[in-house]
């Protein structure tokens, strides 16, 4: 399975970036984002829930 560091070098970016566009900060270019979100929809990749909620110290895993 692929993680945020994958997706960002996939997508030329840098992880910190790959975040942003995965919280939908409004910080990042449009043309990133579509960068990103292509990189993401290759296979592979899929957003690990129990880790982000480990993260955010919440336990909405749904």
């Amino acid at each position: 399975m692929a993680n945020i560091r994958d997706v960002a070098v996939r997508a030329g970016v840098s992880a910190a970036t790959v975040s942003r566009v995965i919280n939908n900060s409004v910080y990042v270019a449009s043309v990133t984002v579509a960068r990103v979100s292509r990189a993401m929809r290759e296979p592979g990749y899929r957003r690990n829930l129990a880790a982000q909620a480990i993260a955010r110290r919440s336990g909405n895993m749904s």
